[in-house]
């Protein structure tokens, strides 16, 4: 029993304060969201069927060596997403209705420093404030082997996924480069998105077939800097060509299967096959409108334009081994590749792109939340883009590089600290900087290979 005197003790009040400030970060530890039920505001959410989330990453990278410059720069990015369940809402089962938010804020550090053509961040950006996704989805039939999404969507939330590559923080480990390079405006992917409907189906409980229809631009102008154009991300593009897409996923325990007794669990795997079409047209990236090189003098400017480009692409994630010790079974080690292609060279910056890597999930015994993973990702220029550099450098008599290929190799650890909080750190390395291009700093020069290191942190709020 603590007396009257002894609790008006200097340091007994002194330990008070400190069981207290001990009591309050163990309630943070143990906590999905660093505010918790944000003053009530999500328990009143979800009585009326909605769900808020707000995720917060912010993050460091430089390049210590290599690059047109060295330094460092800070990128940060907040998301806020709401959801409506309409089932809990007014009783209609299987329809969800989304809008999402995005606050993009600090500097980037690939065009700034690096000049390459897979930048350093998937969260580099321009500064705004944008609406991102606003879409309805309702289900259908019996368990639910049929659903439709309506509205402004971001294509790089379902279709080229790899559920490993997500680990990784170079941009294109998300949104693969060939698109990003080929598709106007870089495609309807974060933080761009355009209206559209997609399908998904279900025929067997292995196999989800997924057909999208979108606007074949996520801006209405294709010249200059979509994301300038668009700055809010309220405008809703209806015009010009279509975005066609279409993915089979094939997974690996099927949905519903059973593992019986005595039989170890089997290696997870997730095959994707897909291909797009987008019907706009698109710049010839050698020849003017009159047949002569761009590079010509007596050359109009004017490309060539051509109607109409498409692309396939496969993805693999697969789980090649798990610690029999593992009682939970989530100690494993998972390889993905993701590969993509277009023969249209013609109209194409870069005609073959690819992602490939490990994770590794619980590296350490008992830090269960916690992934490693080292990856790559290559990017080639096509040969008409190259040969417009031949004919650059043949007509200008002086130092054209020609771009071939830009390879980078990446190794991150994610280090979970709380539920609601990550910690980050990252290395890069970039081989052929923007496939070959030549520094502006140092005349007669390619940009020099390049040494990214970072940290990100990600913050649920």
């Amino acid at each position: 029993m603590i007396t009257e005197e002894q609790s008006n003790q200097p340091g007994q009040a002194t330990n008070n304060a400190g069981s207290n400030l001990e009591a309050f970060i163990a309630r943070l530890r143990r906590t999905n969201y660093l505010l918790g039920d944000m003053w009530g505001l999500r328990h009143w959410l979800s009585r009326y069927g909605m769900n808020f989330s707000l995720l917060e990453t912010s993050e460091v990278l430089g390049n210590v060596s290599g690059g047109v410059k060295q330094g460092f720069a800070y990128d940060g990015l907040t998301q806020a997403i709401l959801q409506l369940d309409t089932q809990r809402a007014f009783q209609l089962y299987g329809g969800t209705f989304n809008v999402s938010a995005l606050q993009i804020h600090g500097d980037n550090l690939s065009p700034q420093n690096l000049y390459t053509l897979q930048t350093a961040s998937g969260i580099e950006a321009d500064r705004a404030t944008r609406l991102w996704e606003l879409w309805y989805q309702q289900k259908f039939l019996e368990e639910d082997r049929l659903d439709v999404k309506i509205g402004q969507q971001s294509l790089d939330q379902e279709f080229m996924v790899s559920q490993n590559a997500g680990l990784f923080v170079n941009t294109m480990f998300g949104w693969p480069m060939l698109p990003s390079a080929d598709l106007p405006g870089g495609g309807p992917a974060y933080p761009l998105s355009a209206p559209g409907i997609r399908v998904r189906v279900r025929p067997v409980n292995a196999l989800n077939v997924l057909v999208g229809v979108f606007n074949g631009s996520s801006v209405v102008n294709n010249t200059g800097d979509p994301q300038r154009q668009n700055p809010s991300g309220a405008n809703f593009p209806l015009n010009g060509g279509a975005l066609a897409i279409a993915e089979v996923q094939y997974s690996y325990p099927a949905l519903g299967g059973m593992v019986y007794k005595n039989d170890s669990q089997p290696l997870a795997r997730v095959l994707r096959l897909g291909f797009w079409y987008d019907t706009e047209n698109f710049a010839d990236q050698e020849y003017d409108n009159t047949g002569l090189s761009l590079a010509n003098p007596k050359s109009t400017g004017i490309a060539a334009t051509h109607s109409g480009d498409y692309a396939i692409y496969a993805v693999a994630d697969q789980m090649i081994w798990r610690d029999p010790k593992d009682e939970d079974g989530d100690r494993a080690i998972n390889f993905f590749v993701r590969a993509m292609g277009t023969p249209e060279e013609d109209r194409n910056l870069i005609d073959v792109s690819m992602n490939a890597g490990f994770t590794f999930h619980e590296p350490i015994y008992h830090r269960d939340d916690d992934t490693c993973g080292i990856g790559m990702g290559y990017a080639k220029v096509g040969n008409h883009a190259s040969r417009l550099d031949r004919d650059t450098g043949y007509y200008s008599g002086g130092f054209s590089p020609v771009r071939s290929s830009e390879t980078y190799v990446e190794a991150t650890y994610q280090y979970q600290i709380t539920a609601w909080c990550q910690l980050q750190p990252d290395f890069q390395y970039v081989f052929n900087p923007g496939a070959g291009v030549a520094n502006p700093n140092s005349p007669g020069h390619k940009v020099k290979n390049e040494a990214v290191i970072g940290l990100r942190m990600n913050i649920l709020f």
